[in-house]
């Protein structure tokens, strides 16, 4: 048994992620979160959400992450009993003082620990089981060893990152943020300076660039997921609450694909092949496994001049209705006749269609989609449902 946890940072993305085969979805509202700068959740909208899921059987954590000061604890004790309340599956928290309250305040709701606790090894697992915690979110540096090491002292459930950014410090202790610019990237206000490009010299000070960058690559772990099901993670998780829906919507498909045929060995190396270029090409930085199977490197990091993000136009467009053989599609990007398009959703796998005909909402023909979310029509029999997304076939020169 897997479960596909996915990042909401709002009610479209925590439509889609549910929609594109999440088994649970994590957000946070609107305090007490790393994500400050994200949408997140009114309380109105967690009852709200926590039924949309439920109704659907999935499930869904709230994140309590930051490191906590002793401001920050003004009027937690009630948020902490109003999502016990609305039948929230489990918080991710990382203070000791906040998991010791939830004991205290004798929840239903599970307790699980957040990476920014970043435990790597068996004693602070088992020192966080002690205190009630049912499940460990691993700390992004875990080696396979770490993970069964783990896995076999405590039994505790395992929950790791597969796919999405890195900390280029150790997740948890940045503190560049804070110095840089004021914002405390322990209690979600970080700026990401890791992101950002320095002014580089040599030792005697002469300066050398402009483009000195210290980043991370983002972490995929396509190729090693029946690995980590094997060395004992039970929820494979996805990073991204700020990430847009069609970012969402192809790596939640992506993954499912791969978990669906993770026990066919003459197919899971085609997928993942096939399924590795689709990802790389839905994010605009280079992925790596990172700590997986080897301490990360040079070849994990950016370093001068090396940095090359670049955003695509992949996304073309999302399916509101197919009726009568006429696709009605809110288009997100340029495309026009001819051009050769692919179409994904959680019923179909990847569907190529050459585009030979295109209408306006009028039922006039027309030539191209170029307007921002216009609405077009496709005149098609075509199996795609509403919430299915058009994009470029990835893997023809346009």
């Amino acid at each position: 048994m897997i479960e596909l946890l996915a990042p909401a940072g709002d009610f479209e993305k925590l439509k889609v992620a549910l929609h594109y085969g999440a088994d649970a979805v994590y957000f946070s509202g609107q305090n007490y979160s790393l994500r400050a700068n994200a949408k997140n959740f009114s309380n109105e909208e967690i009852v709200k959400a926590v039924k949309i899921a439920h109704d659907v059987n999935k499930k869904v954590y709230v994140t309590v992450n930051i490191i906590f000061h002793d401001e920050d604890f003004s009027g937690l004790e009630s948020y902490l009993k109003f999502l016990d309340q609305t039948g929230v599956d489990g918080i991710m928290v990382s203070d000791i003082a906040v998991i010791e309250l939830c004991s205290n305040l004798l929840l239903k709701l599970e307790v699980y620990l957040s990476t920014q606790a970043s435990v790597l090894n068996e004693e602070a697992a088992l020192f966080y089981k002690s205190l009630g915690v049912k499940r460990i979110v691993l700390a992004r540096e875990a080696l396979k060893e770490d993970i069964q090491t783990i896995k076999k002292v405590t039994n505790l459930e395992l929950e790791a990152f597969i796919h999405g950014a890195m900390c280029t410090g150790f997740s948890g202790r940045c503190i560049l943020s804070n110095y840089i610019t004021g914002r405390d990237s322990n209690r979600g206000g970080c700026a990401q300076i890791c992101r950002w490009n320095f002014n580089y010299q040599d030792e005697e000070k002469k300066h050398l660039s402009d483009n000195f960058s210290l980043a991370s690559k983002d972490l995929s772990m396509a190729p090693y997921l029946k690995e980590m099901k094997d060395a004992g993670i039970y929820s494979f998780k996805i990073e991204g609450r700020m990430r847009s829906i069609y970012y969402i919507a192809t790596v939640i498909h992506s993954y499912r694909l791969l978990i669906k045929n993770l026990g066919n060995k003459n197919q899971i190396t085609a997928y993942t092949r096939f399924i590795h270029n689709v990802l790389d090409r839905c994010a605009n930085r280079e992925t790596t496994p990172q700590f997986f199977n080897k301490m990360a490197g040079a070849d994990e990091q950016y370093y001068l001049n090396s940095r090359l993000e670049v955003s695509n136009q992949d996304f073309l467009g999302i399916v509101i209705e197919n009726k009568d053989n006429i696709i009605t599609i809110e288009q997100r990007n340029y495309f026009k006749l001819n051009d050769e398009v692919q179409f994904f959703g959680p019923n179909i796998d990847n569907l190529n269609y050459i585009i030979d005909n295109i209408y306006n909402e009028k039922l006039d023909k027309i030539e191209v989609a170029n307007h921002p979310q216009m609405i077009i029509k496709i005149k098609a029999i075509l199996p795609v449902s509403t919430g299915d997304i058009m994009r470029w076939n990835l893997f023809v020169s346009k």
